[in-house]
């Protein structure tokens, strides 16, 4: 029960305004979301500065935290994402704060793996050395991190989007085993900075395609970029709940993969 948000452009900018100063900005739903909750059990913020993840994450709650806003003010990228957390499995550590990180890669994630505990044993299980090793914390989500991460080596040279999906119906199946209704929810963002892919399951997830440095409800896109991007530019931003108002998002359909490429924008996958 957390709170996405995940950009991805060709052309470096900021994100201080969708993630503090909108209408509905990150900031916003770690104190109140859509639903009425609270997501207030830490945030993680992430981008990429030569190829490597800079990540800086905390245990307190975004909306009170001004490491948090000055986080978001700092960032000037071309791949970011961001989370804040409602825990569900795992304490109020740290090492239980997304986005998670391995090497290159990062994913955040929002929902339930279904009957985790009963089917922790079959996904470390399955987990190469490594990937297994790395495991700090003690949430559902990082298993499902590392265990993305082993089937991929597994599965070397098969597309990222296949191996998300072929890991993601394996949990399903694992959990179904243990329980005929598990509460199940796979919203994944997952990226090593060159490729970047997605899933949603009974979680809300929407995104928005921008062709031109948008006229933002806060900074009328002026805080956005630094120079001229040209013509050429574009941006996919991700999110659990639509941020701005003065844009016409789209919902993932549940179920869906999806890709996000620098060029050719959100594709969704069935």
């Amino acid at each position: 029960m957390c709170r996405l948000y995940c950009m991805r452009s060709n052309y470096p900018r900021k994100v201080e305004c969708e993630l503090i100063g909108a209408q509905n900005a990150l900031i916003v739903q770690s104190l109140q979301d859509e639903r009425g909750m609270s997501n207030p059990d830490g945030w993680g913020l992430a981008s990429y500065r030569n190829g490597e993840p800079c990540v800086d994450r905390q245990i307190e709650p975004a909306y009170a935290d001004e490491a948090f806003r000055w986080a978001a003010a700092s960032v000037h990228a071309c791949d970011v994402m961001a989370h804040v957390r409602r825990g569900t499995v795992g304490g109020l550590r740290l090492e239980n704060t997304h986005p998670f990180v391995h090497g290159s890669w990062m994913l955040a994630h929002n929902g339930t793996v279904g009957a985790f505990e009963a089917i922790r044993g079959r996904l470390l299980e399955t987990m190469a050395p490594a990937p297994r090793a790395a495991i700090r914390g003690d949430t559902d989500s990082e298993h499902l991190f590392q265990f993305l991460l082993s089937l991929r080596e597994r599965e070397a040279g098969a597309p990222l989007v296949e191996v998300v999906g072929l890991g993601l119906h394996r949990i399903s199946d694992w959990s179904r085993e243990e329980d005929p209704d598990p509460e199940l929810a796979l919203s994944v963002l997952w990226t090593d900075g060159r490729e970047l892919v997605g899933s949603r399951l009974n979680r809300s997830l929407w995104y928005v395609e921008r062709g031109s440095v948008h006229p933002c409800e806060v900074c009328k896109g002026e805080l956005h970029v630094e120079g001229d991007p040209g013509s050429a530019y574009q941006a996919v931003v991700v999110a659990s709940e639509p941020i701005t108002t003065t844009e016409e998002w789209s919902e993932v359909p549940d179920g869906a993969l999806f890709t996000v490429g620098r060029e050719a924008g959100l594709k969704v996958h069935s």
